[in-house]
């Protein structure tokens, strides 16, 4: 039987969403949204179920981003997801997963670079961000905690060699320039948060037991 898996994450402006049928990727969308989470998302994953001829009923398991993001964003995403796992009756499971773990995960891993810094959007020129260490041929959390600064405080934190990935705007982008080739910003294809990767967590999680419980799962905000 197959194990069908959708992805939703709307943590940013960036809204993206994954299918994920066994160990296939069968469908993804990403889109940048000027602000219209609640308009799109429910049609977007409506027409992403009829074109891969599959049905809510269809589903094991619901994934979604946790945050760091918007806090609209990450609510409405939540609440979407937790809408279909409740209306299952316990027939799909929930699983949340960090926005910042997303991000690391669609990152390279440019020779010589165990270290990197995933930023998202944060609003006011501030991004949120965490560091990862490579490990075990991934991207793994260190013992630091996710963090918001603006982009000036951060770089201040980044002594390379280190890999800086994720949603990085012309501000970014100029200030990281100048702190030399230790630190290598990721293109913004690489940088773009993909659904994908959320699936692919997910399913991880699912195999193994680990899900969560929709009454209890909330989002992750920084102040």
């Amino acid at each position: 039987m197959t194990t069908m898996l959708l992805a939703i994450d709307t943590a940013t402006r960036t809204i993206s969403l994954a299918l994920l049928a066994d160990h296939e990727l069968i469908a993804e969308s990403t889109w940048r949204t000027a602000g219209n989470h609640t308009i799109e998302l429910a049609p977007a994953v409506d027409a992403m179920l009829k074109q891969a001829d599959a049905a809510p009923i269809d589903l094991r398991a619901v994934a979604v981003t946790l945050g760091p993001g918007s806090f609209t964003g990450l609510r409405i995403g939540m609440g979407f997801a937790k809408g279909m796992v409740l209306a299952s009756e316990g027939r799909i499971a929930l699983i949340g997963i960090p926005t910042l773990d997303v991000v690391a995960a669609g990152l390279p891993h440019p020779d010589g670079v165990d270290r990197l810094c995933a930023v998202v959007q944060a609003g006011r020129g501030r991004v949120s961000a965490r560091f990862y260490a490579w490990q075990h041929n991934r991207w793994t959390t260190t013992e630091e905690e996710p963090f918001i600064a603006a982009w000036d405080a951060l770089a201040e934190r980044l002594d390379g060699p280190m890999l800086v990935g994720g949603e990085i705007d012309q501000a970014g982008q100029e200030r990281l320039a100048g702190l030399g080739s230790q630190v290598i910003v990721s293109n913004a294809a690489q940088g773009l948060r993909r659904a994908g990767f959320l699936a692919q967590l997910a399913r991880e999680r699912l195999s193994a037991g680990r899900i969560d419980d929709p009454a209890v799962l909330a989002p992750i905000y920084l102040r």
